[in-house]
């Protein structure tokens, strides 16, 4: 049986990345289809294997702007040639899903949104936060993106969704049902420190819809210190609203990250999530976590009502109400194994397994025996 991966892009190590580097390992000669790849930008897992790209490639600097490209994205995956595989397996959160195939070969998709830019998150991308001409330019073309996204999802014979939250959404707008594998979180990274320091924690790209300026907000109206992994293109924004009492670290590596992770008094999880490993990897290292309370965070962390709770919600995305939340996750005398203990079904090696029970009943048999 031949095999062909297909992502979105290439240009970094998220949440995403770590779902495909088990693709990869699982189907180490299986080439990999993807709209652009920034060598080195992934892990070597991925890169060790026949990549290939789209002509928007070619295109100078187009690392750095592929998303400007939004509009041709769907065009520019539908150019690849998979008439010689049996079976393509893509992960997708905006094109991935649209790739082309032949009416013999099975398409197993793991979903980790319905195209992100134009649905639900149309307004955190394309709001008030934009220019004009691109928000009027993004209002023009997300029907026929929209439409291009609804029509092409019979492209896939089976969809994978990574929580209930995705396969409601999968259900609204393609009319499919769905499986759900929540993703891999590498659970032995992170490790219980008994000391922990007087700070919070955000690690997050800085995409509009993560909400990190509700974190600053909070950390300037408490005079609370906050500290904040990450970066992306919203940096200089959140860097000029930010008080003297946050901090920001940049990109770290894994283990400085774990580190934070430990020694964090609470973990800021402020955004809209499709699923969210941050907050899993968090309990992980004992910390609780304060969610907003909806989408995949529902599913993640334990709210003070729970039997054996990890964090706490708050209903609305504004400051007022993180606030609150934050002040009430400090009167709570948490129980960091309790924490830790809960959130060992979120394994790598769970995955792994769900994964491969997945693929051998889609394949009749073909890939992965029960033994």
């Amino acid at each position: 049986m031949k095999i062909a991966l297909v992502h979105d892009w290439l240009t970094g190590m998220r949440g995403g990345e770590k779902c495909l580097e088990i693709f990869a390992e699982l189907f180490p000669e299986a080439p990999l289809f993807t709209l652009v790849h920034d060598p080195g930008s992934v892990s070597e897992i991925i890169e060790n294997r026949k990549i290939i790209t789209s002509y928007l490639q070619n295109i100078t600097g187009i690392k750095n702007y592929y998303r400007h490209f939004l509009p041709f994205l769907p065009a520019a995956m539908q150019t690849f040639d998979t008439s010689e595989y049996d079976l393509i397996i893509s992960s997708s959160h905006c094109v991935a899903k649209m790739i082309q195939k032949k009416s013999t070969t099975r398409h197993w998709c793991y979903i980790f949104t319905p195209m992100r830019y134009v649905w639900e998150l149309f307004d955190e991308y394309f709001g008030d936060k934009c220019s004009f001409p691109v928000r009027t330019a993004a209002k023009i073309v997300a029907p026929y993106l929209r439409a291009k996204d609804v029509s092409t999802s019979s492209n896939v014979d089976q969809y994978i969704s990574i929580s209930s939250f995705i396969a409601d959404r999968v259900k609204k707008h393609y009319g499919r049902d769905s499986e759900i594998i929540y993703p891999p979180v590498s659970l032995q990274r992170f490790q219980v420190q008994e000391q922990v320091e007087d700070w919070d924690l955000v690690v997050s790209a800085f995409a509009p819809y993560k909400r990190i300026d509700l974190a600053i907000e909070a950390s300037n109206k408490l005079n609370r210190p906050l500290k904040i992994i990450g970066n992306g293109q919203m940096q200089e924004q959140l860097k000029k609203m930010a008080g003297p009492q946050v901090t920001f670290l940049g990109w770290l590596s894994d283990k400085e990250i774990a580190d934070h992770m430990a020694r964090c008094r609470t973990f800021v999880f402020p955004g809209l999530e499709d699923f969210g490993i941050t907050p899993v990897e968090a309990q992980a290292s004992g910390r609780p976590v304060v969610a907003y309370g909806a989408g995949g965070a529902l599913e993640t962390v334990r709210g003070l009502d729970a039997q054996k709770p990890s964090g706490v919600f708050f209903k609305e995305q504004n400051v007022d109400l993180l606030c609150e939340a934050l002040q009430k996750a400090d009167e709570v005398d948490w129980d960091s194994s309790m924490i830790v203990e809960e959130v060992q079904k979120f394994s790598r090696e769970r995955f792994v397994r769900e994964v491969k029970q997945s693929l051998r009943i889609f394949s009749d048999g073909q890939l992965f025996s029960e033994s």
